[in-house]
């Protein structure tokens, strides 16, 4: 899984637990589904994870708790989830949807490797009065926001950092170097 989560709330209490499964119900019943023990064992499993999911993530974790669950009934479920404000669709740079849960969590943001994929979370105010600030500006009433950084982590600098020392020092890449500057355009030895 991608990340380095940096989060207020290591883990949710049975009462917020309890006030999703409300939310969710009420969502259910708005669009005309009914509550099932699947679902429910989903939005726990989904709940009960500090981790951004991808749907195939999500469907092996709740397999463990009931193997009759589906794919499809977990991606569904998902986006269930995201249309009634329990969860948000997270993109990083692997092309692969994840999600998160956003039920009673504050405004974070992402900073994400793009070498790695590792994510890190962060938390700032400045940037939810920059939304508000727009907002005021172009006359719109803000509900939400999405930021995200891209860049190298120091993890992966210090790889690219060894990988370009162990170059300098292979005696093997000084040759190559001398003889790739003697070939000609088309790569023929000169």
């Amino acid at each position: 899984m991608l990340q380095k989560r940096i989060d207020d709330q290591p883990t949710i209490s049975r009462e917020n637990i309890r006030e999703a499964e409300s939310i969710f119900l009420k969502h259910l019943r708005h669009v005309g589904l009914k509550q099932t023990g699947q679902r429910s064992t989903i939005l726990r499993t989904f709940l009960e994870t500090r981790e951004h999911l991808s749907t195939d993530e999500l469907h092996r974790l709740v397999k463990k708790k009931d193997p009759h669950i589906g794919f499809t009934t977990v991606y569904r479920t998902l986006k269930l989830f995201a249309d009634c404000g329990l969860a948000s669709e997270v993109a990083f740079h692997d092309g692969i949807a994840r999600y998160e849960h956003q039920y009673n969590r504050r405004s974070h943001h992402h900073m994400v490797c793009t070498k790695c994929g590792a994510s890190v979370e962060f938390f700032s105010p400045e940037v939810g009065e920059i939304e508000k600030e727009i907002g005021r500006k172009h006359h719109y009433l803000t509900t939400r926001h999405s930021f995200q950084i891209y860049g190298v982590c120091q993890d992966c600098r210090k790889e690219d950092c060894r990988k370009e020392d162990g170059r300098k020092q292979d005696p093997q890449n000084e040759d190559r170097r001398k003889e790739d500057g003697r070939r000609s355009s088309d790569g023929r030895m000169v």
